[in-house]
C-alpha cells in the first residue's frame, strides 16, 4: 500500500484537501481535514466493534488467517475475546492524538526486527471493516520502506506495527525460488489518522478504518542522512545504518522537527538520540556529535587501520562472517573505536592533536564505549 509523502521539510504547514463539489462551474470547495482527535474516537469506536463482532475462521500452518463476522449460525468466539492470538496494543502518538493501536500476533518470528525507518519484504492483504478488500499482494512478497518522509513509503500505522515482530529464514531452490519460514505474521486494526485518513484512495472512502493481515520475511537495513540539492532531498547516509542509531534498540526513530505530526510528543518519543542536541535526530545528522568532522569521515577506516573485512567503514560492532556469501570473508574483528586510550606518540608531551595518543585492542572491542563519531573531544581540536 504506497503512500506518496515528501520530507518534512516539503511538507505544508496547512494540510487540506479538494472536493469534487462546486460552487459554480468554477469554483471548488476545499474541505478542511476533520479534527484528528474526534476522528480517532469514532475510529476506535468502529474497530472495538469490528473486534467483537468478528471472529478468526482459520488460520494455516503458513499464517494465512480468515476473518469472518458472528452470526446465528456462527456463535464463535470474537477476535476480542478469544485466547488463541495474543490481541496487543501499541501506544502511537501522531498529529496530537494519543492512540492505541490494535494488532493480532499470530507468529512472532524468529529474525531480526525491523527499524520502522527500514525496508521490509512482506506479504499482505488489506480491507475495510465491512470486509471489502481493496489491495493484496496475493500472498507474494513485496518491498516497501517503512520510513514516513520518502516517496513511495507506506503509512503511518505499518512503520509503528512492523517492528514489533520479527523476520524469517529464507532457503533458495536449484530453481532460484526463494521461500521463508518462521516469519512474523499478524494482522494490524489502524485508525484512519494512521491510514490514509482525508485522503481517498482507489476502493478506500476518506477517514476509513484499515485492516491488513501480512507476512514480514525479510529486511533491509537503511541508513537515511540527506542533503538538498535543487529542492530535492538527496540520501547519502553517513555509514551507520539507522538501526544502530536507535540507543535503546526498541525498533522506533522520530523527526520531532515535524511540529505537524508531533506537535507536543511524549517524553517517550524525546529520547536522546540528538547526540550535539542541534535539533537533528542522529539518523539524519551527517555530523553526529557536531564536532566538525563529519561521521562519515570518523568511521572510514584509515590507512593505517587493522585490515579486517572489506568494508571501507568499521562496522558498529565486531561482526563475524556472513555464511551467504562463501567467496567473501566480511568478518570484521574490530568496531567502531572510541577516543584513544595507548600511550602518546611522544610521551614527553602533552596530548594534542599533533601529538595524540596510540589506539589499543580494546579501544575497538570494549562496550560499553562511547565511540569516535559520538565523542566531540575527538578528533583533536586545535587550541
Amino acid at each position: 500500500m504506497n503512500k506518496f509523502k515528501f520530507y518534512f521539510i516539503l511538507l505544508l504547514a496547512g494540510i487540506s484537501f479538494v472536493s469534487c463539489s462546486k460552487k459554480d462551474d468554477d469554483d471548488v470547495v476545499t474541505v478542511p481535514l476533520r479534527d484528528y482527535a474526534t476522528q480517532y474516537k469514532a475510529d476506535n469506536d468502529s474497530i472495538e466493534k469490528y473486534l467483537k463482532t468478528h471472529y478468526i475462521k482459520e488460520v494455516t500452518a503458513d499464517f494465512d488467517i480468515t476473518i469472518e463476522k458472528i452470526t446465528k449460525d456462527t456463535p464463535q468466539i470474537s477476535i476480542m475475546d478469544q485466547k488463541v492470538y495474543t490481541l496487543a496494543t501499541r501506544p502511537v502518538y501522531s498529529h496530537g492524538v494519543n492512540y492505541n493501536v490494535r494488532y493480532l500476533i499470530l507468529n512472532k518470528g524468529t529474525g531480526q526486527s525491523p527499524c520502522n525507518t527500514d525496508r521490509v519484504n512482506a506479504a499482505y492483504s488489506g480491507n475495510l471493516l465491512d470486509g471489502t478488500v481493496f489491495d493484496t499482494s496475493y500472498d507474494l512478497g513485496r518491498s516497501f520502506e517503512l520510513y514516513v518522509y520518502v516517496n513511495g513509503a507506506v503509512i503511518d500505522g505499518w512503520g509503528e506495527i512492523f517492528p514489533q515482530f520479527k523476520t524469517g529464514t529464507s532457503s533458495t531452490s536449484d530453481n532460484g525460488t526463494v521461500t521463508y519460514k518462521d516469519f512474523g505474521a499478524g494482522v494490524m486494526f489502524l485508525p484512519s489518522g494512521l491510514g490514509y485518513y482525508g485522503s481517498p484512495q482507489t476502493n478506500i472512502p476518506a477517514y476509513s478504518p484499515l485492516v491488513f493481515s501480512f507476512k514480514l520475511f525479510d529486511l533491509q537495513r537503511l541508513d537515511h542522512e540527506y542533503t538538498v540539492s535543487n529542492g530535492s532531498a538527496l540520501t547519502v547516509g553517513d555509514g551507520v545504518p539507522d538501526y544502530l542509531e536507535d540507543l535503546d534498540g526498541d525498533g522506533y526513530l522520530y523527526d520531532l522537527r515535524d511540529t505537524a505530526r508531533f506537535p507536543n510528543p511524549p517524553d517517550s518519543y524525546k529520547k536522546d538520540y540528538d547526540t550535539d542536541g542541534d535539533g537533528i535526530p542522529d539518523f539524519l545528522d551527517l555530523d553526529d556529535d557536531g564536532d566538525g568532522y563529519s561521521t562519515r569521515f570518523e568511521i572510514t577506516k584509515p590507512t593505517d587501520a587493522p585490515i579486517t573485512g572489506v568494508s571501507l567503514f568499521y562496522p558498529w560492532n565486531p561482526m563475524v562472517d556472513n555464511p551467504a556469501t562463501p567467496n567473501t570473508d566480511e568478518s570484521e574483528t574490530f568496531g567502531i573505536p572510541r577516543r584513544p586510550t595507548g600511550d602518546l606518540t611522544d610521551p614527553s608531551k602533552s596530548e594534542s592533536i599533533d601529538n595524540p595518543k596510540k589506539f589499543v585492542d580494546d579501544d575497538y572491542k570494549v562496550n560499553p564505549r562511547l565511540r569516535i563519531h559520538l565523542d566531540k573531544t575527538y578528533p583533536y581540536q586545535k587550541k
